[in-house]
Protein backbone atom coordinates (compact mmCIF):
# COMPACT_ATOMS: atom_id res chain seq x y z
CA UNK A 1 0.00 0.00 0.00
CA UNK A 2 1.09 3.63 -0.88
CA UNK A 3 2.10 6.33 1.58
CA UNK A 4 -0.47 8.80 0.15
CA UNK A 5 -3.30 5.63 0.49
CA UNK A 6 -2.26 4.39 3.94
CA UNK A 7 -2.29 8.22 4.94
CA UNK A 8 -6.22 8.51 3.66
CA UNK A 9 -6.88 5.14 5.53
CA UNK A 10 -6.02 6.61 8.48
CA UNK A 11 -7.74 10.22 8.13
CA UNK A 12 -10.98 8.19 7.43
CA UNK A 13 -10.54 5.47 10.30
CA UNK A 14 -9.87 9.17 12.40
CA UNK A 15 -12.77 10.72 10.94
CA UNK A 16 -15.28 7.85 11.79
CA UNK A 17 -14.22 7.42 15.38
CA UNK A 18 -14.16 11.38 15.90
CA UNK A 19 -18.03 11.64 14.73
CA UNK A 20 -19.43 8.06 16.65
CA UNK A 21 -17.89 9.91 19.29
CA UNK A 22 -19.74 12.85 19.33
CA UNK A 23 -23.46 13.31 20.99
CA UNK A 24 -26.26 13.03 18.55
CA UNK A 25 -27.69 16.77 18.74
CA UNK A 26 -31.03 17.10 19.66
CA UNK A 27 -33.94 16.57 17.04
CA UNK A 28 -37.38 18.75 17.78
CA UNK A 29 -40.73 16.58 17.74
CA UNK A 30 -43.28 17.96 16.48
CA UNK A 31 -45.06 17.96 20.20
CA UNK A 32 -42.03 19.55 21.26
CA UNK A 33 -42.09 22.80 18.99
CA UNK A 34 -45.68 23.15 19.61
CA UNK A 35 -44.94 23.44 23.36
CA UNK A 36 -41.44 25.53 22.72
CA UNK A 37 -43.21 28.45 20.62
CA UNK A 38 -47.34 28.41 21.52
CA UNK A 39 -47.03 31.36 23.26
CA UNK A 40 -44.96 32.95 20.75
CA UNK A 41 -47.80 32.52 18.28
CA UNK A 42 -50.64 33.44 20.17
CA UNK A 43 -48.67 36.64 21.15
CA UNK A 44 -48.32 37.48 17.02
CA UNK A 45 -52.17 36.42 16.64
CA UNK A 46 -53.50 39.01 19.09
CA UNK A 47 -50.62 41.77 17.66
CA UNK A 48 -50.80 41.18 13.96
CA UNK A 49 -54.68 38.82 13.21
CA UNK A 50 -52.59 35.99 12.21
CA UNK A 51 -53.96 32.45 13.51
CA UNK A 52 -51.29 31.05 16.13
CA UNK A 53 -52.57 27.77 14.46
CA UNK A 54 -51.46 29.18 11.46
CA UNK A 55 -48.04 30.63 12.40
CA UNK A 56 -47.55 27.35 14.24
CA UNK A 57 -47.92 24.60 11.48
CA UNK A 58 -46.26 26.86 8.97
CA UNK A 59 -43.09 26.87 10.68
CA UNK A 60 -43.19 23.12 11.66
CA UNK A 61 -43.55 22.09 7.97
CA UNK A 62 -41.54 24.72 6.92
CA UNK A 63 -38.90 24.25 9.20
CA UNK A 64 -38.76 20.65 9.89
CA UNK A 65 -40.28 21.09 13.29
CA UNK A 66 -37.39 24.04 14.31
CA UNK A 67 -34.70 21.77 12.63
CA UNK A 68 -33.48 23.12 9.34
CA UNK A 69 -30.31 24.50 9.69
CA UNK A 70 -31.86 27.89 8.61
CA UNK A 71 -34.35 28.00 11.64
CA UNK A 72 -30.87 26.52 14.13
CA UNK A 73 -28.58 28.96 12.91
CA UNK A 74 -30.54 32.28 12.05
CA UNK A 75 -33.97 32.11 13.50
CA UNK A 76 -35.64 31.87 10.49
CA UNK A 77 -38.34 29.21 10.42
CA UNK A 78 -40.30 30.46 7.45
CA UNK A 79 -37.90 30.74 4.84
CA UNK A 80 -38.35 34.44 4.17
CA UNK A 81 -35.21 35.73 1.70
CA UNK A 82 -33.38 39.14 2.35
CA UNK A 83 -35.61 41.05 -0.90
CA UNK A 84 -35.27 44.92 0.75
CA UNK A 85 -34.07 43.57 4.29
CA UNK A 86 -31.53 45.44 5.80
CA UNK A 87 -30.53 43.45 9.04
CA UNK A 88 -28.62 40.53 9.50
CA UNK A 89 -28.27 37.90 6.69
CA UNK A 90 -27.46 33.87 6.38
CA UNK A 91 -26.35 32.85 3.09
CA UNK A 92 -27.79 28.97 1.95
CA UNK A 93 -28.17 26.95 -1.42
CA UNK A 94 -31.34 27.20 -1.93
CA UNK A 95 -33.09 27.53 -5.86
CA UNK A 96 -29.91 28.74 -6.38
CA UNK A 97 -26.22 28.64 -5.01
CA UNK A 98 -25.66 31.30 -2.44
CA UNK A 99 -28.53 32.74 -2.10
CA UNK A 100 -29.52 35.51 1.05
CA UNK A 101 -32.03 34.85 3.94
CA UNK A 102 -32.99 36.87 6.80
CA UNK A 103 -31.42 36.14 10.48
CA UNK A 104 -32.99 37.16 13.20
CA UNK A 105 -32.45 37.53 17.00
CA UNK A 106 -34.88 35.33 18.22
CA UNK A 107 -37.68 33.05 16.89
CA UNK A 108 -40.61 35.74 17.92
CA UNK A 109 -38.79 38.12 16.01
CA UNK A 110 -39.37 35.65 13.21
CA UNK A 111 -43.08 34.95 13.60
CA UNK A 112 -43.07 38.80 13.66
CA UNK A 113 -41.44 39.36 10.26
CA UNK A 114 -43.51 36.77 8.69
CA UNK A 115 -46.75 38.41 10.36
CA UNK A 116 -46.14 41.58 8.55
CA UNK A 117 -44.62 40.23 5.64
CA UNK A 118 -48.51 38.75 5.14
CA UNK A 119 -49.85 41.95 5.99
CA UNK A 120 -47.84 44.06 3.86
CA UNK A 121 -48.91 42.24 0.99
CA UNK A 122 -51.84 42.66 -1.04
CA UNK A 123 -51.84 39.65 -2.47
CA UNK A 124 -53.14 38.33 1.27
CA UNK A 125 -55.47 40.72 2.66
CA UNK A 126 -58.86 38.97 2.22
CA UNK A 127 -56.85 36.95 4.66
CA UNK A 128 -57.29 39.38 7.46
CA UNK A 129 -61.07 39.70 6.60
CA UNK A 130 -61.43 36.33 7.95
CA UNK A 131 -61.85 35.17 11.75
CA UNK A 132 -58.57 33.75 13.50
CA UNK A 133 -60.75 30.78 13.81
CA UNK A 134 -60.83 29.74 10.45
CA UNK A 135 -58.04 28.42 10.81
CA UNK A 136 -59.17 25.96 7.08
CA UNK A 137 -60.14 29.44 5.39
CA UNK A 138 -56.50 30.57 5.88
CA UNK A 139 -54.86 27.62 4.88
CA UNK A 140 -56.29 27.56 1.73
CA UNK A 141 -56.04 31.45 1.16
CA UNK A 142 -52.33 31.00 2.06
CA UNK A 143 -52.57 28.71 -1.45
CA UNK A 144 -54.93 30.32 -3.55
CA UNK A 145 -53.11 33.21 -3.13
CA UNK A 146 -49.85 31.78 -4.03
CA UNK A 147 -47.53 31.44 -0.62
CA UNK A 148 -46.56 27.86 -1.48
CA UNK A 149 -46.04 26.01 -5.15
CA UNK A 150 -46.92 22.39 -3.71
CA UNK A 151 -50.17 21.78 -4.54
CA UNK A 152 -50.78 19.70 -1.11
CA UNK A 153 -49.89 22.61 0.71
CA UNK A 154 -53.32 24.04 2.41
CA UNK A 155 -53.90 19.62 2.96
CA UNK A 156 -50.68 19.38 5.35
CA UNK A 157 -51.16 22.32 6.91
CA UNK A 158 -54.61 21.57 8.12
CA UNK A 159 -53.24 17.91 9.08
CA UNK A 160 -50.75 19.79 11.14
CA UNK A 161 -53.50 21.49 12.70
CA UNK A 162 -56.22 19.19 13.57
CA UNK A 163 -53.30 16.44 14.55
CA UNK A 164 -52.00 18.11 17.55
CA UNK A 165 -55.33 20.72 17.99
CA UNK A 166 -53.84 23.82 17.27
CA UNK A 167 -57.34 25.11 16.70
CA UNK A 168 -57.75 25.64 20.63
CA UNK A 169 -54.98 28.37 20.23
CA UNK A 170 -57.28 30.28 17.95
CA UNK A 171 -60.19 30.37 20.00
CA UNK A 172 -58.04 32.14 23.01
CA UNK A 173 -58.55 36.20 23.19
CA UNK A 174 -55.53 35.42 24.31
CA UNK A 175 -53.31 32.46 26.28
CA UNK A 176 -53.86 32.53 30.22
CA UNK A 177 -50.22 33.19 31.07
CA UNK A 178 -49.99 34.12 34.61
CA UNK A 179 -47.97 31.34 35.94
CA UNK A 180 -48.54 29.35 39.21
CA UNK A 181 -44.98 30.92 40.60
CA UNK A 182 -45.89 34.44 39.61
CA UNK A 183 -49.21 34.66 41.40
CA UNK A 184 -47.50 36.34 44.92
CA UNK A 185 -46.60 39.24 43.11
CA UNK A 186 -48.48 42.46 44.61
CA UNK A 187 -50.44 43.43 41.77
CA UNK A 188 -54.27 43.57 41.13
CA UNK A 189 -56.66 40.96 39.47
CA UNK A 190 -59.61 41.62 39.05
CA UNK A 191 -61.87 38.63 38.95
CA UNK A 192 -64.68 40.58 36.83
CA UNK A 193 -61.81 42.41 34.25
CA UNK A 194 -63.18 42.09 30.94
CA UNK A 195 -59.13 42.33 29.95
CA UNK A 196 -56.77 39.21 30.36
CA UNK A 197 -54.12 39.26 32.47
CA UNK A 198 -50.68 38.51 30.67
CA UNK A 199 -47.04 37.67 31.25
CA UNK A 200 -43.96 39.11 28.91
CA UNK A 201 -40.64 39.12 30.31
CA UNK A 202 -42.06 38.36 33.86
CA UNK A 203 -44.30 41.71 33.48
CA UNK A 204 -48.32 41.58 34.04
CA UNK A 205 -49.79 43.57 30.60
CA UNK A 206 -53.20 43.81 29.88
CA UNK A 207 -53.78 44.17 25.82
CA UNK A 208 -55.84 47.46 24.85
CA UNK A 209 -59.45 47.50 23.27
CA UNK A 210 -61.48 49.09 20.68
CA UNK A 211 -61.65 52.37 23.05
CA UNK A 212 -59.63 51.62 25.84
CA UNK A 213 -57.75 54.65 28.11
CA UNK A 214 -55.36 54.32 30.21
CA UNK A 215 -58.71 56.10 32.78
CA UNK A 216 -60.50 53.15 31.73
CA UNK A 217 -58.17 50.29 32.37
CA UNK A 218 -57.05 51.86 35.52
CA UNK A 219 -60.71 52.04 36.97
CA UNK A 220 -61.60 48.52 35.65
CA UNK A 221 -57.90 47.24 37.19
CA UNK A 222 -58.31 48.90 40.42
CA UNK A 223 -55.19 50.81 39.66
CA UNK A 224 -53.71 54.27 40.43
CA UNK A 225 -53.91 56.49 36.89
CA UNK A 226 -50.22 57.38 37.46
CA UNK A 227 -48.83 53.73 37.62
CA UNK A 228 -49.89 52.76 34.08
CA UNK A 229 -48.85 56.33 32.77
CA UNK A 230 -45.09 55.29 34.73
CA UNK A 231 -45.17 51.39 34.17
CA UNK A 232 -45.90 52.27 30.42
CA UNK A 233 -42.98 55.42 30.59
CA UNK A 234 -45.65 57.69 29.00
CA UNK A 235 -47.09 60.93 29.30
CA UNK A 236 -50.60 61.99 31.03
CA UNK A 237 -51.90 63.39 27.72
CA UNK A 238 -51.17 59.51 26.41
CA UNK A 239 -53.74 57.70 24.14
CA UNK A 240 -54.14 53.82 23.47
CA UNK A 241 -55.08 52.05 20.75
CA UNK A 242 -56.70 48.23 20.28
CA UNK A 243 -53.78 45.77 20.04
CA UNK A 244 -51.39 48.28 22.20
CA UNK A 245 -49.85 46.59 25.20
CA UNK A 246 -50.35 48.32 28.50
CA UNK A 247 -47.94 47.11 31.66
CA UNK A 248 -49.21 46.91 34.85
CA UNK A 249 -45.62 46.16 36.81
CA UNK A 250 -42.66 48.17 35.94
CA UNK A 251 -40.43 47.24 33.35
CA UNK A 252 -37.57 45.12 33.04
CA UNK A 253 -33.83 46.18 31.86
CA UNK A 254 -33.21 43.49 29.54
CA UNK A 255 -34.72 41.02 27.91
CA UNK A 256 -35.44 37.27 28.75
CA UNK A 257 -35.75 35.49 25.49
CA UNK A 258 -33.44 37.55 23.25
CA UNK A 259 -30.63 39.07 22.54
CA UNK A 260 -31.35 41.76 19.68
CA UNK A 261 -33.98 43.56 17.66
CA UNK A 262 -34.18 44.49 14.24
CA UNK A 263 -35.26 47.99 13.16
CA UNK A 264 -38.24 47.69 11.23
CA UNK A 265 -39.76 50.38 8.69
CA UNK A 266 -41.38 53.29 10.92
CA UNK A 267 -40.43 51.39 14.01
CA UNK A 268 -39.53 53.28 17.19
CA UNK A 269 -37.65 52.46 20.14
CA UNK A 270 -40.54 52.90 22.54
CA UNK A 271 -42.23 50.53 20.59
CA UNK A 272 -39.14 48.14 21.02
CA UNK A 273 -39.44 48.27 24.39
CA UNK A 274 -43.12 48.02 24.99
CA UNK A 275 -42.36 44.64 22.54
CA UNK A 276 -39.81 43.50 24.62
CA UNK A 277 -41.03 44.88 28.37
CA UNK A 278 -37.18 46.72 28.44
CA UNK A 279 -37.85 50.18 30.35
CA UNK A 280 -37.26 52.65 27.64
CA UNK A 281 -33.79 54.24 29.73
CA UNK A 282 -31.73 50.72 29.70
CA UNK A 283 -32.18 50.43 26.03
CA UNK A 284 -30.45 53.58 25.47
CA UNK A 285 -27.61 52.77 27.89
CA UNK A 286 -27.09 49.25 26.26
CA UNK A 287 -27.23 50.68 22.66
CA UNK A 288 -25.58 53.47 23.76
CA UNK A 289 -27.90 56.27 22.42
CA UNK A 290 -28.72 59.33 23.69
CA UNK A 291 -32.34 60.12 24.53
CA UNK A 292 -34.46 61.19 22.12
CA UNK A 293 -31.52 59.79 19.55
CA UNK A 294 -33.45 58.56 15.79
CA UNK A 295 -33.59 54.97 14.83
CA UNK A 296 -33.71 53.76 11.38
CA UNK A 297 -34.47 50.44 9.29
CA UNK A 298 -31.99 47.65 9.59
CA UNK A 299 -30.44 48.89 13.13
CA UNK A 300 -29.58 46.15 15.51
CA UNK A 301 -30.92 46.87 19.02
CA UNK A 302 -29.19 45.39 21.53
CA UNK A 303 -31.91 43.78 24.44
CA UNK A 304 -29.20 42.56 26.74
CA UNK A 305 -25.70 43.69 27.90
CA UNK A 306 -23.54 43.16 25.16
CA UNK A 307 -21.14 39.60 25.42
CA UNK A 308 -17.61 40.38 25.20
Amino acid sequence: MSTKSVYFSLVFMIAALYSRAQPSEHKFTEQEYVEKYKDDAVKEMLMHGVPASITLSQGMLESGNGNSALAVYANNHFGIKCHDWKGLTFIQDDDTKDECFRKYGSVLESYSDHSQFLKSRPRYAFLFDLKTTDYKGWATGLKQAGYATDPNYAYKLIDIIEKHKLYELDKMVKMPIVKPQEKNIDQPIVKNSTHQILLNNRTKYVIAKEGDTYFAIAKELDMGLWQLYKYNESGKSATTKAGDIVYLQPKKRSADNADTHIVKKNETLYAISQQYGIKLKHLYKKNKLNPGSEIKTGDVIFLRKKKK
